[in-house]
């Protein structure tokens, strides 16, 4: 109860905060900084975050003696490595940075109870999209879930200083974007696409073809094959537990192309990443909310949250009871239609 009443305050608040001009809010952002300032920017990488990492680093490039992007999940998924290696992004692992040695932090495109890796670690400023959650604070806050993206938001920050972003930094600003809203079909708003339009003639769209195309390696099509074979399809709801997998993101790629599927107005894929349960949820958010279910049935024994059309649960295999630690398919349909 006192939980729920934190983020109901947290809401009531950001509302309040989103009546701020794109002016007021850069001053505020840089407000925070000092010449002196060593600045760590924290992410879990990903096309939006990556994008919205280098809109900060330009946002500060004159206010502070340095910023380092940093990261603690390993990325895989070709896309993104090929988004990091076309684009020329500077990445640092987290887990090889020490903290000491930043005066500000920064999260981008998460909130710190996302993830464990984020919990140990005083923000300054946290900039998200996500829907609200509560039991943390920072100096500096601007959330905004009715958004498709962060790079949306960081756009009008860009826009509000007078900078107008190298071909770099708007084509991996547009790449975000497309890959958030899933190319407008998502969620998003007006602001959503007046940053994309605004970025259109901007971005090289060469190079986003060029990401967009890195998609599987030939190793994971196995992966597919094992989906088809085990998926099993319910009240129009799909669900396929995969095993054991190299690269969790192989069970997005895998949950968006189920989500093509005529007449499934679910999909629910599951995997095994080293010892934690990955678990995607998908839908069409019509009288639907995917981030809302993902939040009932894990948010008590691992990470849970998400949009009203697409979540993400990520669990301890430790923290599932007994029975259900060897899991599978059948486990997974018993788990859901609980909730449902």
């Amino acid at each position: 109860m006192v939980e729920k009443k934190k983020t109901a305050a947290r809401k009531r608040n950001c509302r309040k905060l989103s009546q701020r001009t794109a002016k007021e809010r850069l001053r505020e952002f840089l407000e925070l900084f000092s010449k002196e300032d060593d600045v760590l920017l924290v992410i879990n990488a990903d096309p939006d975050a990556l994008a919205s990492s280098l809109a900060v680093k330009r946002l500060l490039r004159y206010k502070v003696r340095s910023v380092t992007i940093s990261y603690p999940n390993e990325i895989r998924r070709l896309s993104n490595l090929a988004m990091v290696d076309l684009l020329k992004i500077p990445i640092e692992r987290l887990h090889n940075i020490s903290l000491k040695n930043y005066s500000k932090k920064v999260m981008l495109d998460s909130q710190p109870l996302h993830l464990p890796a984020f919990e140990n670690i005083a923000f300054d400023a946290v900039i998200d999209h996500h829907p609200i959650t509560s039991g943390w604070e920072a100096d500096y806050i601007d959330l905004r879930p009715d958004y498709g993206a962060v790079a949306s938001m960081m756009i009008e920050y860009l826009r509000a200083g007078g900078m107008k972003p190298s071909v770099a930094l708007a084509t991996a600003l547009f790449y975000a974007i497309k890959v958030d809203t899933n190319n407008f079909e998502k969620k998003a708003n007006l602001a959503d696409a007046i940053s994309f339009r605004y970025l259109f003639n901007l971005a090289n769209h060469n190079l986003v073809r060029k990401i967009e195309l890195s998609e599987l390696r030939i190793s994971e099509l196995n992966y597919f094959r094992t989906a088809l074979t085990e998926m099993k399809i319910s009240n129009n709801r799909l669900y396929v537990h995969v095993g054991r997998v190299y690269n969790p993101d192989i069970l997005v790629i895998i949950a968006d192309f189920f989500n093509h599927v005529q007449k499934v107005s679910w999909v629910f894929v599951s995997g095994i990443h080293g010892e934690r349960l990955v678990v995607i949820f998908r839908c069409d958010g019509y009288k639907k909310n995917a981030g809302r279910l993902a939040e009932n049935i894990f948010a008590e024994v691992g990470s849970a949250g998400g949009h009203r059309e697409a979540a993400r649960a990520e669990v301890p295999l430790k923290n599932l009871d007994k029975h259900d630690q060897d899991f599978s398919t059948r486990i997974l349909m018993r788990l859901t239609r609980r909730h449902m």
